[in-house]
């Protein structure tokens, strides 16, 4: 059973301190694996979730006869913290429930995600550690959080550092829930989520998520959309009206704004901490990403020593890495299977 009916598991961490210095008690991953783990331990790979998504949101990429094939690999995903599965502000019991729920970092996910591959798992070494947007941070924390551990790293359209243009984007999707009156600060009962400033955030999002071309084009209409606001509505707020809770929006929103793996302890700057990954690395950007642009990436890669630039080329903008177009998919599949191919250290 896969997507939103399969049940999934919760590793619970006791007594979890943030960076932010306050401590849940317990944090709460939830997590998802497909495959099973050998017995050597060693076919092991971490798929992190990304903004809004959860772990069935990620199953696209997961399946018999690609390169992510549970028969041959066990593969993890966890769900973010802020995500409404793993611990969130809509979750979390006082003193830590909505707008209260602290600040979380980068590092506070990757964290408890070795956490729960170390003390689930017994898992010492990761062949792979990948993820989309989001998930590409994570993917580039892990590496220099855990360098001995992590052999590869595919980051597709995401980056080591959030950017300032990308910045702007954000505090807009922070200012749209914040505009609406129901907001009340983050205090606004569960059963009354306010459904205007939701609906404004899926708008921004909207002109944000794919490329100027895909507008144009009207690509819209192969994902089986008759207008562009038939697109609108049904793809962007089927996203973020039906299910989101804003206060796990804005937590995850300020995880991203502040992503940057320079920050990590023993580090002075991003340039340093990329030079520091060791894992032989694929970074994917699409080629009309529009948070994400290839040339930040290419950027990234000319401070690590083991790593090459493959750009997913095409309209579909940061959505090429979301699953929603079968040729975009088969570019990344083929990628990850020629990186899981190679030798670590190559």
């Amino acid at each position: 059973m896969t997507g939103r009916e399969a049940p999934y598991d919760v590793h619970e961490i006791p007594d979890f301190t943030l960076e932010c210095g306050a401590t849940l008690r317990p944090a709460k991953v939830a997590y998802q694996t497909y495959g099973t783990l050998n017995a050597a331990k060693d076919n092991a790979i971490v798929y992190p979730t990304w903004y809004s998504g959860r772990h069935w949101d990620n199953e696209w990429l997961i399946g018999e006869g690609m390169a992510l094939d549970p028969d041959r690999w066990f593969i993890i995903v966890p769900n973010m913290l802020g995500n409404g599965l793993s611990s969130s502000a809509s979750n979390t019991p006082a003193p830590w429930d909505r707008s209260r729920f602290p600040p979380i970092t980068v590092r506070d996910n990757v964290t408890s995600q070795h956490r729960l591959v170390t003390e689930v798992f017994g898992i010492e070494t990761l062949p792979l550690v990948l993820g989309w947007s989001m998930g590409a941070g994570q993917s580039y924390q892990w590496a220099v959080s855990y360098p001995d551990m992590v052999q590869r790293i595919l980051p597709f359209c995401g980056s080591p550092r959030t950017a300032p243009h990308n910045q702007v984007f954000l505090d807009s999707l922070a200012h749209a829930l914040r505009a609406d009156a129901a907001f009340a600060d983050g205090l606004y009962p569960p059963d009354a989520l306010p459904a205007r400033g939701l609906r404004a955030f899926a708008r921004v999002y909207a002109g944000w998520g794919f490329s100027q071309a895909f507008y144009y084009d009207e690509v819209w209409r192969e994902l089986g959309h008759t207008s562009l606001e038939d697109f609108i509505v049904d793809f962007w707020e089927g996203i973020f009206v039906v299910d989101k809770d804003p206060n796990d929006l804005l937590t995850m929103l300020d995880t991203w704004w502040h992503g940057d793996v320079g920050t990590t302890p023993g580090f002075s700057s991003t340039e340093e901490a990329l030079a520091s990954i060791r894992a032989r690395a694929l970074v994917m950007p699409a080629e009309k990403d529009l948070y994400f642009p290839p040339e930040d990436e290419k950027w990234a890669v000319s401070q690590m020593p083991n790593a090459e630039l493959r750009v997913i080329p095409g309209v579909w903008g940061h959505f090429a890495g979301g699953g929603v177009n079968p040729v975009d998919t088969a570019f990344i599949d083929q990628g990850v299977s020629e990186l899981l191919g190679r030798p670590s250290g190559i």
